[in-house]
């Protein structure tokens, strides 16, 4: 089985019970710019691995019959690029599940004792992001999202 766990906003505490038990189990940990302790499992950082590299990693580990965990920061739903993973998986036949993490961006708002909607002010949150290497889509572009004037949160904005 491989899972792909939500790691947080940068902070080891904000990791969901679920995802903290199944990395503390794990055989194999594949993870980008987390810090995870390699005592008992083996671990990659996919900072510099292909897909192709990523896939063999855990079609190996699931030949073993082992766990491979999958982590990714904060919510792997977000920005995540899990599709082409869990599509690849799909075709090779190795069962895989999703388990989410703490975004940032409910980690900042939690660190400025802030909420992002308000009655009478707005109830609607636009989670988006600055155009930089992945295109937006010129109906998504912040010009005509900030004329919902709801909530606008942007998201990975920086290195732009």
């Amino acid at each position: 089985m491989v899972y792909f766990v939500g790691a947080g906003a940068g902070d080891p505490e904000l990791l969901t019970v679920k995802g903290k038990r199944l990395i503390d189990n794990a055989d194999t940990i594949i993870y980008a710019g987390s810090l995870v302790n390699p005592a008992d499992c083996q671990v990659y950082d996919s900072a510099g691995m292909t897909l192709e590299e990523v896939l063999a990693v855990m079609q190996e580990t699931e030949a073993q019959g082992k766990m491979t965990v999958r982590v990714h920061t904060g919510d792997a739903s977000i920005y995540g690029a899990i599709r082409e993973q869990l599509d690849a998986l799909d075709k090779l036949g190795i069962p895989h599940t999703v388990v989410p993490g703490v975004s940032s961006f409910l980690a900042a708002a939690a660190a400025m004792q802030k909420e992002y909607t308000l009655p009478d002010v707005t109830q609607t949150v636009i989670l988006t992001r600055m155009e930089g290497r992945t295109p937006v889509p010129e109906r998504e572009r912040l010009e005509e999202l900030a004329k919902h004037r709801a909530t606008m949160i942007i998201f990975l904005s920086v290195g732009r």
